[in-house]
């Protein structure tokens, strides 16, 4: 989210917007001589007992409006009061975690007083703002607004990379450079973390129902493979079909983007599902999920099933292996990829701000 507050400044800068990003500094969070856990907790007190200090004064500056990029900081609203504020909403899957929704990720007691927090933080928005019609849904239902206020508007991300379609030559030549990559091996990608929701156990068994008929590898970019999922690919004969990326560039993964023979993401939830929209702008075929918002961000432009029907994933995995279905799929995906464009979101974003201007 700190690059989606980066994007956001820079792209008002452009349209004339004079805007500042201020944010939480390190100043007991810096410790790292007494343990991660401790110098989390440390992290806390520069973000809510410290940093409200440094709103209130920004508050006798009388901005005209305040935007808070990141609705986990939505406590911050109180400090502000009023003032127009507008707060982007990402997703509430902590905040469903905590009403005891099934979400795959379960809150701890101190993780449900947070998003307890959080939501009244919501609750005082002049606007709120999400980046998905599902998101949107989940505000609706889960946060009662103050004075009737209505959940204001859906503004999709725009991309924060100009991810695009690279020349051949170009995307071997980065990818040339990954430690343990076959360039001219086709494969899938999966772009993630090992968070339940997100599905990796789902990819390596789509993987394996293809592993006879298709002689690609299965690439997870992002976090390691935890050993539970490690022991799994053993399990389905593909460990040794399996490359693992972690910390990967955008440089990187823009290039793994352009050479995949499709994006893997049959993920169960999501607050908005940015892989597909990035690799659609690079010409990737998406397979996800039929359900939103995966559907809503693919849009016409991906193969979609069922979470459970990995059948159908793994048929369409090897449909794409042809190069006519995935030059069909690449140019719709090229296409839809135009809906991402961080222009479009600022100017969305700016028209908001101007409906706040007589409050």
């Amino acid at each position: 989210m700190l690059r989606f507050a980066a994007m956001m400044r820079q792209g008002l800068a452009a349209a004339g917007v004079a805007a500042e990003l201020i944010q939480p500094q390190p100043v007991f969070g810096r410790a790292r001589f007494c343990g991660r856990f401790v110098t989390k907790w440390l992290a806390y007190i520069d973000k809510f007992i410290l940093f409200p200090r440094a709103l209130r004064r920004k508050l006798a500056q009388k901005p005209d409006l305040v935007h808070i990029c990141d609705h986990s900081n939505a406590m911050y609203a109180a400090a502000f009061p009023g003032v127009p504020i507008v707060i982007t909403c990402h997703d509430l899957l902590a905040v469903r975690a905590a009403h005891g929704e099934a979400t795959g990720h379960p809150a701890s007691v101190t993780g449900k007083l947070l998003q307890r927090w959080i939501v009244a933080g919501l609750r005082k928005a002049t606007a709120l703002v999400c980046d998905s019609v599902a998101t949107m849904e989940d505000a609706q239902r889960l946060i009662p607004r103050e004075n009737g206020r209505p959940t204001s508007a859906v503004i999709t991300l725009g991309l924060n990379y100009p991810f695009h379609l690279l020349s051949p030559e170009e995307a071997r030549r980065r990818l040339s450079g990954a430690s343990g990559f076959e360039v001219e091996t086709p494969f899938v990608l999966h772009v993630g973390s090992n968070l339940i929701y997100k599905n990796r156990a789902g990819v390596l068994r789509i993987f394996a129902r293809c592993r006879e008929q298709w002689n690609g590898r299965l690439v997870f970019a992002g976090e390691a493979l935890s050993p539970s999922l490690r022991t799994l690919a053993g399990e389905l004969g593909i460990a040794d079909r399996i490359v693992e990326l972690p910390d990967v560039s955008d440089e990187l993964l823009e290039a793994l983007y352009n050479r995949a023979t499709a994006l893997l993401f049959p993920s169960s939830r999501e607050g908005f599902g940015w892989p597909i929209a990035e690799a659609q702008a690079c010409g990737c075929p998406v397979i996800c999920a039929d359900h939103a918002p995966m559907a809503e961000v693919a849009g016409p432009a991906a193969l979609m099933r069922p979470l459970d029907d990995e059948v159908g994933m793994a048929a369409d995995l090897l449909r794409l292996t042809k190069p006519t279905e995935r030059e069909h799929w690449s140019a719709k995906s090229l296409e839809n990829a135009q809906r991402f464009s961080a222009s479009r979101m600022i100017s969305e974003y700016c028209q908001v701000y101007r409906s706040l201007a007589s409050i």
